[in-house]
């Protein structure tokens, strides 16, 4: 479990495909604490450390991962959002964050305003993901207040510090992004969909 706080940028030195696998290698200030089999959050996808060899790490996404992220068009040198799994015990200053990327949204509009940006995306209707007014949603990882929701899209308000600590400094119009919806509002949905299914 994850809380959408971004604990540093680090960087993809490497990329190795392997039947359908990719190994990305990823280069971290904090690769030293790391231990095998450890959490961490890519861009908001939960992968598993395999290998330790400082400063660098070594993950693996499978073909499902691949196919529901957009971990498989990073390329070496790409910046990537990182946050190791939340202690029980700290502050949950973001959302509760699964690491389980729902879909993935294009970046359709980016607006700089007098000391903050503005994002606007666009995503698929087909999974029926809903979004409401200021509730939550996970941008590549971050944990994000929305504005302006509206059906299949919507925008969020960028600080100074979350656009200088995370990748949305290099987001531009057109770039894809890895979503993940609000875990209580997915349950609510499910739970509604059940019951209307029951009455039927």
């Amino acid at each position: 479990m994850f809380t959408g706080i971004i604990e540093e940028i680090g960087h993809i030195r490497k990329i190795l495909q392997e039947g359908e696998n990719i190994h990305f290698y990823v280069e971290a200030n904090f690769t030293p604490e790391l231990k095998i089999d450890q959490s961490v959050a890519h861009n908001g996808v939960c992968l598993t450390v395999v290998e330790i060899s400082d400063p660098i790490y070594k993950v693996t996404a499978i073909q499902e991962t691949l196919d529901k992220t957009a971990l498989g068009q990073l390329q070496i040198n790409d910046a990537v959002n990182l946050e190791r799994g939340m202690k029980m015990n700290a502050h949950l200053d973001g959302h509760i964050v699964q690491g389980h990327v729902d879909q993935t949204a294009t970046c359709v509009h980016r607006e700089e305003k007098n000391g903050s940006w503005i994002f606007t995306f666009s995503y698929a209707p087909q999974q029926q993901n809903v979004t409401i007014e200021k509730g939550s949603i996970t941008i590549n990882g971050v944990s994000l207040t929305l504005v302006n929701s509206q059906l299949n899209q919507f925008s969020v308000a960028i600080i100074p510090f979350t656009y200088a600590h995370t990748t949305f400094r290099n987001l531009q119009k057109g770039d894809t992004v890895n979503l993940e919806f609000d875990v209580i509002g997915k349950y609510v949905k499910r739970l509604m969909e059940l019951q209307i299914h029951q009455k039927k």
